[in-house]
């Protein structure tokens, strides 16, 4: 029975390190292949906006960005996206995965699928296939904050500190203003003895 434990643990590690690993590689890979939808003229005033350290501009930018993010083009995607974010709300992690899961078939190429089903993944504990949507996620769309301060969040999660730490800082360096970033990474260092500031 022991050597079965020490069996699957190794396994999970072995596929946990593959996974991780490939997430790390993406976002360099990622940065050199910017999406075309999502890397328009007026996306990138609302993204100069949002890194803005003083006033309030930024909130107006963040939430314009957010709401460009959840438009697929279709009506009827949109609304399998809605109704997973619902179901997510609620706690119905079945029903999110059903309707992202259909969504993301059906809209390959659209980040906020992936990336509301990664949540979805991430709330259920399947951290794998979490890992692989926001891989593709951020392929889509390099700039997706919210997918990497997820990514740092799940990473601080499986005690992978130091690639955490790195995801909190790329989406900070993207969105300077968010909270729980700001916050993991506060946390991070101070778990690091105050190096690194």
């Amino acid at each position: 029975m022991r050597l079965v434990r020490h069996i699957i643990h190794n396994v999970v590690a072995a596929i946990r390190h593959r996974i991780v690993t490939f997430f790390l590689i993406l976002p360099v890979v990622a940065l050199a292949t910017v999406a075309g939808a999502q890397n328009s003229p007026d996306m990138d005033a609302l993204f100069r906006r949002l890194a803005e350290p003083q006033g309030e501009a930024w909130r107006i930018a963040e939430s314009d960005i957010l709401r460009e993010w959840s438009k697929s083009g279709s009506p009827a995607l949109d609304l399998l996206l809605q109704r997973g974010e619902d179901a997510l709300d609620k706690g119905d992690i079945p029903a999110a995965i059903g309707h992202l899961t259909a969504l993301t078939d059906h809209a390959p190429d659209f980040p906020a699928g992936f990336h509301a089903r990664a949540a979805a993944y991430a709330s259920a504990g399947q951290f794998g296939p979490a890992f692989q949507d926001l891989a593709r996620t951020l392929q889509l769309e390099p700039r997706f904050f919210p997918a990497l301060t997820q990514l740092g969040v799940m990473l601080e999660e499986t005690g992978e500190t130091e690639r955490a730490l790195q995801a909190y800082r790329e989406s900070l360096a993207i969105h300077p203003h968010q909270q729980e970033a700001i916050d993991g990474v506060a946390r991070l260092e101070r778990q690091q003895g105050g190096t690194d500031i």
